[in-house]
Formats: structure tokens, C-alpha cells, sequence
């Protein structure tokens, strides 16, 4: 699986690039490269392995300080005093010098590391032995935590790089072969067992294959596909065998666009991380300048000045003001939210987009494929008495299986078999109007209804009165009738646009499909604004009068025309399972099972992270703040000190995961 692995290292190259970048963190990381980190017992090994420093430092600090308070011995003084704690320090110790060393030599001076060696190797200075060994020792468990944390929040994303199997079998004069699905050739045909993930996207040969798709949708319960769907990389095959021909090349499937995303997601930064990164940047040089200032300046001003007793309050002050509460929590934060979000089918492709949907105050949404099914049926056919109805339905069913629109496939479903005896001749597409033939000498035309103005022909029908879609018919130059054609409302369509409407969020909706077709929807849904025969360009100016109020506006569409106006929306929200890949590819955010209740779910996802990462942000700032003051006062040691920067991080960071328990 050497593909996964690399994909994982550069995901967890990225974290590190957050904020989480410790010498612990990474050795945190380190068994997780391989197939071990399924297997528990290993992972127990790895988390024992990432503590032993901490728990040898531990040990060795407890028995020395039992040595000083309580079990006093003459032997454990002087020089024996002193290298019993350098070497309680050096396991914890020697990891974050040898950080600090690398950072400076790459210019990065100011860094959370030079600041605890600062601390720690002052506090040895002024014989303070105990609590140097004491603070290092919680930073490195604070550190490990923090490890253990990133790891959990990647465990989702994880799980969908372990969904793209590595090899396919692949058949060959019926004979299955085993080869790397990066090999697989586009319409070779796979041979999937039941119970074998699919590895690359392809089209359903066999008749029925019942499939698990939750790596994809997040959704558990089974799909059944039929001979001739679409079925798609990461999917599981259910109880029998399937055979699949290979649409897809390996890198194009849609598995593989879902972990670019996410691989990618994290260099998008939201603004409070963006923040946080140039305020660390200021914040610690002036951190170091003012503990410097605490150490000397009372010299000049207070009359009994002692040199160990203020600087062991700068050392205080320099440990309180590590920023890495702030470094650590701030990024995992949002990165909690992707990872919660990705668990429940929803993509966000930067944590920016986590920001920007929680204030959306509007959601703009087109009706075929987003709010209803994409599939559509024929309801009602009209055929007038002077023509034989079996005879114009079989001649219509012929002329449409030269499109491939949605309608052609709901009228061939409808008719059944395609009749090869009837000839065809100067077959014609009319752009926006229908399709035109010549059959047995006679002209067929179907359509809409402005289709039968343009050539003249009389209608009895008053279109505007018909709730469904229409296709007119005529035949030899008469109206011979018209069929009815409607798409269903998505199940859970009402419940998204109620709970949009609970969030006090705006919803509009807008279609290419005719006024009245749209107005209907609308009005089962219970959305006051709707607009229908929309051509991709009206879409883009509706959207435009929106923003024109200064107001923010997501847009949730699937088709290849809906790409302009997601790209001109605040947040643009694509349909990933039914969804054009242009659509997809333009999109921030990508709601991998189609369903309309996932998108009042992703703005719940953005506010719920974005409070989570104010209230950390506020609680370090508050602690800090407080025990600094104590520090610079001579109010606080170092014990205050290391609840100040190791306990708020830990907090902030429990705080951080949060999200991942969350119910949507």
C-alpha cells in the first residue's frame, strides 16, 4: 500500500505545518506509516513508547524530590543532587534542545521550544532543580497529548485513505488476474468478489450488485445498482459477484478527487489560524524582550534587588507565555471540524470554508438533481383520439433515443424496447426546443411547446396550465398530444429547507426547468422565492442581486451550468454523487450522498467549530493574561506556571475534540 502511505505522510506533514510540530508529536506519528496502526496492540506499544521518557523523568523527579522533603539522605547533595535531576531531565529534555537547535538554525529564534529551554535551563541556573525537571516533564506530556489528539482527529480521514484498494482483479478470457489498480486500463473488466472494495470507477455488467457505500456517503445502509449505473472507487460489493467495466483512469475516479481534497484542505487556513500564526510570530519576541526587562529593570528601581529571585520570575513569566495552547488547539480545532464533517459525507476543501458558511445568510440552491431526484418519470400521457396512441408513443421513443437528456431515458423506461424496424431520416436537434425527424415521409417533431410555434403548429393546450414538465407532440403537421414528465421531491428536501429556515438562513431556489414546474416544488417546500426558465447567465444575475445587499450567499447546485454562479457564491456546495466533475472541481464544499439535509448540517458543522476555537482562544487569553500578571508580580511559580501553558493547551485541546462526539 505504498500509494496510501505516501498520502498519509503528506496529510500528517501538513498537520505539522498547523502548529503541531513537536519532536514527541512526531515521534507520535511514526507507527502509524504502516498496516500496524489497525491493530490495537500495537498502537498500545506505540503510545507506551511515545510516554517512557515521560514516565522515566517522572520517576526520577519523584524520588528526588521523596530525597530533599522526605526521605533525607547525605549522599544526595552536591554534585550528586545536580546530575540526579540533569538526568531526570535529559529524557524529556534533550528532545525539545535538539528542536530548539534545528529552529534557530533555520532562523525561527522565537520559537515554543527556545522558550522552555530557556525556562528550564534558567530554573537549573538558580538551583531550582525540581521544577526546571517539572516544567519540561509536563510540556512533554502536554506535547503527547496533543499527538495523541491530532491523531484522533485524522482517524476519519484515515479510514477513507484506507477505502481505495490497492490492486484489482482484473479479467482476462475469463481468467481473473491480479494487477496494481493504478495499471488498470479503462475499460478492462474488474471481477469483484462480494465483500471487495471497488477500485476504480467503472459501469455495472452484471444485472443487480448490492453495494456499501459508506466510505463515499457516510451512509451505512446498502445500494442496490443496476445493470448499466455508475459505480465508483471505495464502494464494497455486497453478497455476490459483480463484474465492472472500468470507466475511470485510477487518479480521475472520484475517491481520488475526495482524498486530493482532503489532503489539501489544510493549507487552506481559516482567518483566526492565519491570525494566530503572525501573532505567534510577534507575540514571542516580545514575550523574551519583557522577561528580559522583568529580570534587570528592578535593579535601577528596587532598593533589596536579588538577580536569582527576579529571574526566576522571568522564568515564570517565559513559560506562562508559551503560545502553543493557542499554536495547537487553534488548528486542530478546525481541523476536528473537516474530520467531523468528511465522517458524515460532507467535504470541506479548507478550513476557511468551516468560517465562511456559519455566517452564510443565504442559501441558493437549483431544483433538478439538488432538491428533487434527477429522475424523472412520465405521469400522464395525452394522446388525442385521431391518432393511435401505441404507434406515436413507439415513433417518440425511437426519435428520443438520439438524445441522451433525462427525458429521453424516462420516455424509453416508460415505452419500453426501442422498435429497429422504423427508419429515420434528417434527424434534428433544435437547441431549447426539441428534437425534429422524418418518418414514412412525415414529419415528427417533439418538445415543448415552443417547439409547436415555431412551426406553426396548433395546439389546444394551455401549457402554463400543466404542473409538469411537457413534451408536445406533432405528427404530418398536426398536435397529436403531449406526455408529462416530473422528477420527485427528495426525501429529506423539506426537512433541510425547515432546518435552513430554523438557522435563520434565507432559501432560494432557481431552475432551468419552466416557472410553474419550479413554483410547484417550491411550494411543497415551503420556499417563498423561486424562479424557473432561468438560463445559466439569469442564474448568475439572480445571484448577483443578492450579493448586491452585502449579503453572504452559498449556492448548492450539480450540473456543469451551475459551476458559474458556485464559483461567484460566497460558498459554492456541490452535489458530489450525481454531480458534473466541473461542478465538483469548482465547489468548497462537497456533499458526497446528494442529500439537500446534509447542507443546514454543514453550516452547523462551521458555527459549532468556530465557537469551539473562540472559546479556546478566549480561555488562553484569560489564563495567560491573569498568571502573567501573578508571574511578573512574584505572585506565581512555576507549578502556577505550567497549568498556565501545558493545563490551558490540554484543556483547550479536550475541548478541540469536542467536535469529533458531536451529533449533527
Amino acid at each position: 500500500m505504498e500509494h496510501i502511505h505516501k498520502e498519509e505522510k503528506v496529510i500528517k506533514k501538513k498537520i505539522n505545518q498547523s502548529g503541531c510540530c513537536s519532536a514527541h508529536e512526531e515521534q507520535s506519528h511514526s507507527d502509524d506509516d504502516g498496516h500496524d496502526h489497525d491493530h490495537s496492540h500495537n498502537a498500545d506499544d506505540s503510545i507506551f513508547k511515545m510516554f517512557l521518557p515521560a514516565i522515566i523523568s517522572f520517576v526520577l523527579l519523584l524520588i528526588g524530590i521523596g530525597f530533599d522533603n522526605y526521605f533525607t539522605q547525605t549522599w544526595f547533595s552536591g554534585y550528586v543532587r545536580i546530575v540526579w535531576y540533569v538526568v531526570a531531565y535529559l529524557p524529556v529534555g534533550f528532545p525539545v534542545l535538539k528542536e530548539a537547535y534545528e529552529s534557530i538554525m533555520k532562523g525561527d529564534v522565537f520559537s515554543e521550544f527556545f522558550l522552555m529551554c530557556i525556562a528550564t535551563i534558567g530554573a537549573f541556573a538558580i538551583a531550582q532543580y525540581p521544577e526546571g525537571v517539572a516544567v519540561m516533564l509536563f510540556y512533554t506530556i502536554g506535547e503527547n497529548f496533543q499527538g495523541l489528539a491530532v491523531s484522533r482527529a485524522k482517524s476519519n480521514i484515515k479510514s477513507l485513505l484506507d477505502q481505495r484498494p490497492d490492486e484489482v482483479s482484473i479479467l482476462e478470457n475469463n481468467v481473473a488476474t491480479i494487477i496494481k489498480a493504478s495499471d488498470a486500463r479503462i475499460g478492462s473488466i474488474i471481477q469483484l468478489k462480494a465483500g471487495e472494495k471497488l477500485g476504480l470507477d467503472g459501469e455495472l455488467l452484471s444485472d443487480t450488485a448490492s453495494f456499501n457505500t459508506a466510505a463515499l456517503t457516510g451512509e451505512s445502509k446498502p445500494d442496490t445498482k443496476v445493470k448499466g449505473e455508475i459505480v465508483l472507487a471505495g464502494m464494497i460489493n455486497g453478497s455476490t459477484i459483480a463484474q465492472v467495466k472500468i470507466t475511470t483512469a485510477y487518479n480521475d475516479s472520484k475517491l481520488s478527487k475526495i482524498l486530493e481534497m482532503v489532503q489539501n484542505a489544510t493549507t487552506k487556513k481559516a482567518p483566526a489560524e492565519l491570525f494566530i500564526r503572525k501573532f505567534a510570530k510577534i507575540y514571542t519576541p516580545i514575550v523574551v524582550y519583557l522577561a528580559i526587562a522583568i529580570c534587570l529593570l528592578p535593579m535601577l528601581f528596587v532598593d533589596n534587588y536579588v538577580f536569582s529571585q527576579w529571574l526566576y520570575r522571568a522564568l515564570v513569566f517565559l513559560v506562562i507565555s508559551c503560545p502553543c495552547a493557542l499554536v495547537i488547539s487553534i488548528p486542530l480545532g478546525y481541523f476536528g471540524g473537516i474530520g467531523a464533517a468528511s465522517k458524515n459525507g460532507i467535504l470541506f476543501k479548507g478550513s476557511n470554508f468551516l468560517d465562511s458558511i456559519s455566517t452564510i445568510q443565504n442559501v441558493v440552491m437549483d431544483k433538478t438533481g439538488t432538491m428533487t431526484e434527477g429522475v424523472f418519470k412520465v405521469q400522464e400521457v395525452i394522446i388525442r383520439e385521431d391518432f393511435d396512441k401505441a404507434e406515436i408513443l413507439k415513433l417518440v421513443n425511437v426519435l428520443e433515443s438520439q438524445s441522451t437528456h433525462p427525458v429521453a431515458t424516462a420516455i424509453h423506461n416508460h415505452v419500453g424496447k426501442i422498435d429497429a424496424s422504423v427508419e429515420l431520416k434528417n434527424v434534428e436537434e433544435i437547441s431549447g426546443h426539441g428534437l425534429k425527424a422524418e418518418i414514412n415521409g412525415k414529419e415528427l417533431y417533439v418538445g415543448n411547446f415552443k417547439l409547436m410555434d415555431k412551426f406553426n403548429i396548433k395546439y389546444d393546450v394551455d401549457p402554463n396550465a400543466v404542473v409538469y414538465t411537457t413534451i408536445a407532440i406533432a405528427y404530418d403537421k398536426k398536435f397529436a398530444g403531449y406526455l408529462t414528465i416530473a422528477d420527485e421531491i427528495k426525501e429529506d428536501a423539506q426537512e433541510a429547507v425547515t432546518k435552513l429556515k430554523a438557522l435563520g438562513v434565507k432559501v432560494t431556489m432557481l431552475s432551468g426547468d419552466k416557472t410553474n414546474v419550479v413554483q410547484f416544488v417550491a411550494d411543497k417546500l415551503g420556499i417563498t422565492n423561486a424562479f424557473g426558465d432561468l438560463l445559466p447567465e439569469d442564474k448568475v444575475n439572480k445571484l448577483n442581486e443578492i450579493k448586491a445587499k452585502n449579503e453572504t450567499v452559498a449556492f448548492v447546485g450539480d450540473g456543469v451550468n451551475d459551476a458559474p454562479v458556485i464559483a461567484l457564491s460566497t460558498v459554492g456546495i456541490a452535489m458530489g454523487g450525481l454531480g458534473s466533475d466541473a461542478t465538483i472541481e469548482t465547489a468548497d464544499i462537497v456533499i458526497q450522498d446528494d442529500k439537500p439535509s446534509k447542507i443546514p448540517m454543514a453550516i452547523n458543522i462551521g458555527k459549532q467549530t468556530k465557537k469551539i476555537v473562540w472559546q479556546n482562544i478566549t480561555l488562553a487569553f484569560v489564563v495567560k493574561a491573569f498568571v502573567l500578571i501573578l508571574g511578573a508580580g512574584g505572585l506565581a511559580t512555576m507549578w502556577e506556571a505550567v497549568f498556565a501553558d501545558v493545563g490551558v493547551a490540554l484543556l483547550a485541546i479536550l475541548n478541540a475534540v469536542r467536535i469529533q462526539k458531536m451529533k449533527f
